[in-house]
């Protein structure tokens, strides 16, 4: 018996040699990502972008609802636990954010409304499925989240201890501690845009220290994903080989 919600999982999937509907479908939802990211390099908004909008936002609708329908496949159980599963794994949550934007065609634009459309952005992570490399860095960076989210914390914190050292020592230079948080990230990352500036010697010295922990501290995260790359790359080529 021809069992069709199969054969849509096989078409939504990444395309396999020969299976023509597959990779048509493949290239439409490309294309309807490339397409879809046109309105953001364009001022305001017209019945083009309107348009465009209604129809891209239409198909990534499409798209997720049969990747939910066939969640059991693409789980590899059958039961309401596959379809739960499926809808919080990474590329499900960005599926759903990238269809947020169409809720401006239906309700009057507002200031949060324009802030929804900004989550046209997420339709660019819809080509991950599409590139192998892709597929490989998001594998690499679900390997080593634990040891990145530790990291971010560290940041985090540090941002903070920076911000209220330098918040009461040079009170007059941040009208809130926001501008405060502001100067503590452009220090760790050693921008130093200049807009914000301690002219109190213990002020200076604190953006000293942060400059240079920044430098360690944001490198960190570079290292780790780079020796978790070059560990899969390694992994693969020795399965190859086998």
């Amino acid at each position: 018996m021809y069992d069709v919600k199969k054969r849509i999982y096989e078409v939504i999937e990444v395309s396999s040699v020969g299976d023509k509907s597959s990779r048509a479908y493949d290239v439409m939802i490309t294309a309807a990502v490339i397409v879809g990211l046109l309105p953001m390099t364009l001022k305001g908004e017209n019945v083009y972008t309107r348009i465009i909008e209604l129809f891209t936002s239409a198909i990534f609708i499409g798209d997720y609802l049969a990747r939910v329908y066939t969640a059991d496949y693409k789980m590899g159980f059958k039961s309401i636990k596959a379809y739960i599963a499926y809808v919080l794994t990474p590329l499900a949550i960005l599926d759903l954010l990238s269809i947020v934007p169409v809720i401006a065609l239906i309700i009057p634009v507002s200031g949060f409304i324009r802030l929804l459309k900004l989550f046209r952005f997420f339709r660019i992570f819809k080509l991950i499925r599409y590139s192998k490399h892709m597929i490989v860095i998001a594998n690499v960076i679900r390997k080593v989240k634990s040891q990145l989210l530790a990291v971010l914390i560290l940041i985090l914190v540090y941002i903070f201890v920076s911000a209220m050292l330098v918040f009461q020592l040079e009170p007059d230079l941040f009208n809130t501690f926001f501008d405060a948080l502001y100067w503590a990230t452009i220090s760790i990352t050693t921008i130093g845009y200049g807009d914000i500036s301690p002219v109190t010697p213990i002020g200076r010295m604190i953006t000293m220290v942060s400059a240079l922990v920044g430098m360690a501290v944001i490198a960190l995260p570079t290292g780790i994903i780079t020796a978790a790359y070059m560990n899969e790359i390694t992994r693969k080529k020795s399965k190859y080989e086998l």
